[in-house]
């Protein structure tokens, strides 16, 4: 991994641009990080060393490009041709560009490049619900090779499914904020874009916690040497069919707690067994329909990522069906917002085993 930055200064626009890192740094130098202007690693990757070979070699692979400014920014309007030239020279790097305005981005680009280049990733940030209904249909609209997404510093829950499902994001990063006047992030906003990604089978990154991480009700002020480590040791990072997600450590609730939690939920408690479900059970016997539960969990639920999760449970058919969406047992995203199995990994014999304990357990008790 290298970094290119041929300009430095920006103009913030969003609410993701409040506690700039780059800000920060300059103002503690004394420097104003509004103004814009050239580096002298504008021309880097065409710099050689002593021995006549590139300073930024292939080895290096990934150049994060201008990451103290954006590349879009309309300040550097009339430098940016020299780099997309130098970008379409250096055929053996790959050259990832984040930025916030990929609204300017069609009227940024070099003529000939036509539906994107192979050697160039457009990220775009989305820091809230808001910026990602505005700047992804915009980044899924444009001739771009490569697309991907980037949460940080997140700033509240951010459902972005529907982009997802295009199959045109190619990785989702998430992280939270640093800095003294952090913002916190909330690690319920994190769980829910990475089950998002496993559905859409998106390679997802969990960056970073920020400084004021909140889970599970608790807050977590974070030192800054700490803030990725954190993050990469909770494993909730995810590649399809990598196995990540075996070495995420969980514990699953209290029977007792957890009957209790689904009997105040609305939705929950608005199940039951019908007259004729019940007359089925009664007349095959639990053995029978606890063998149905564990070939309904067997086949339907305990992939790494099931086939239309969230949706492949039926409302009716069967006692079991029923007993799924009265215990959050219906898809990988339930199972891990009440019983804390998380999705992107197939589930164990002993995960199985509970989940239709449970499923039995329910049916047994509206009997």
């Amino acid at each position: 991994m290298s970094i290119w930055n041929p300009w430095h200064g920006c103009k913030k626009i969003s609410p993701g641009c409040a506690n700039c890192y780059v800000y920060r740094r300059d103002e503690s130098i004394g420097k104003d990080a509004s103004i814009v202007s050239k580096t002298n690693d504008y021309d880097l990757p065409l710099k050689k060393n002593r021995q006549g070979g590139y300073k930024l070699d292939c080895s290096g692979g990934v150049v994060f490009t201008c990451m103290t400014s954006d590349f879009f920014l309309d300040e550097a309007d009339d430098w940016r041709q020299g780099c997309w030239d130098m970008i379409r020279q250096r055929q053996d790097l790959h050259f990832h560009i984040i930025t916030k305005r990929i609204d300017r981005f069609e009227k940024c680009l070099p003529p000939d490049w036509g539906e994107g280049w192979d050697n160039v990733t457009i990220c775009s940030t989305c820091e809230d619900q808001a910026r990602a209904d505005y700047r992804l249909p915009i980044l899924l609209s444009l001739p771009i090779k490569h697309r991907e997404v980037i949460c940080e510093p997140m700033l509240g829950e951010i459902n972005m499914e529907k982009h997802l499902a295009t199959g045109l994001i190619e990785h989702v990063t998430c992280g939270g904020e640093s800095g003294s006047g952090a913002r916190p992030c909330h690690f319920s906003w994190i769980q829910e874009v990475r089950r998002e990604c496993v559905r859409s089978a998106v390679p997802f990154t969990f960056k970073q916690t920020g400084a004021v991480f909140i889970k599970e009700g608790r807050v977590y002020h974070i030192e800054r040497k700490l803030q990725m480590p954190q993050a990469q040791k909770s494993g909730y990072s995810y590649i399809p069919n990598m196995g990540l997600a075996e070495q995420i450590k969980y514990t699953l609730p209290d029977r007792q707690q957890l009957f209790a939690r689904l009997g105040r939920s609305a939705f929950r408690s608005r199940f039951y067994l019908t007259d004729k479900d019940k007359a089925y059970v009664r007349e095959k016997g639990l053995d029978t329909v606890r063998r149905h539960a564990q070939d309904i969990v067997a086949k339907r639920l305990s992939a790494e990522n099931p086939a239309n999760d969230g949706k492949q449970t039926p409302m009716k058919g069967h006692p079991v069906f029923i007993a799924q969406h009265a215990t959050a047992c219906c898809c990988r995203g339930c199972l891990e917002k009440w019983h804390n199995i998380p999705s992107g990994k197939v589930l164990t014999s002993d995960e199985q085993a509970y989940i239709t304990d449970v499923l039995i357990e329910w049916i047994a008790s509206r009997l």
